[in-house]
């Protein structure tokens, strides 16, 4: 096992909208054991609303005000050794605070899927308050992927399911 995971057991998975974080992480979780958590479902829980409402309601700030004490809670639950495969959401990773929490407390991997591929999966959403039209969609894919690849790992997912993305983590030898 990576010596990070031994002392903080937590995996973070980012990426753009669409990746499939949510689903490779249930996935991964589930066969090493570990919780999971997607992010996003816990800060509508917290907040009591979806995070469409949060965005319409409230702002981008105050929902990354709370996606930041939800990374907070995460992080130390791993510290305190509750294994756990956390699914970001996809902007969490911009911040550069929230980049220093994950790196002290387990592994960030990168789930690379090519642009095309994520805005046809989407496009058909009108959930996600950040999807208004593709060049806008493209501008902010084109924004942060420098920030993802800051990563400690890399996974390229083009045209694959969750079970392949989930594989290849495991293949990278870490657990």
């Amino acid at each position: 096992m990576h010596d990070r995971l031994k002392r903080t057991p937590g995996i973070y998975l980012t990426g753009f909208m669409g990746c499939g974080k949510s689903e490779v992480g249930r996935l991964l979780a589930g066969e090493i054991g570990w919780d999971f958590v997607d992010l996003d479902e816990e800060i509508a829980r917290v907040a009591g609303m979806p995070i469409p409402q949060i965005f319409s309601q409230h702002g981008e700030h105050a929902f990354r005000a709370l996606e930041r004490a939800a990374i907070l809670e995460q992080t130390g639950a791993a510290r305190r050794g509750r294994a756990r495969v956390v699914a970001l959401g996809g902007g969490a990773f911009a911040d550069e605070r929230n980049r220093e929490t994950l790196a002290s407390a387990g592994l960030t991997i990168w789930l690379d899927v090519p642009l095309a591929q994520l805005w046809e999966r989407v496009s058909e959403n009108d959930g996600r308050p950040l999807v208004r039209n593709r060049r806008d969609f493209e501008s902010l894919f084109e924004k942060r992927r420098c920030v993802y690849a800051k990563a400690d790992y890399t996974v390229s997912n083009a045209g694959e399911g969750p079970r392949a993305g989930a594989d290849q983590i495991r293949r990278l030898g870490l657990l």
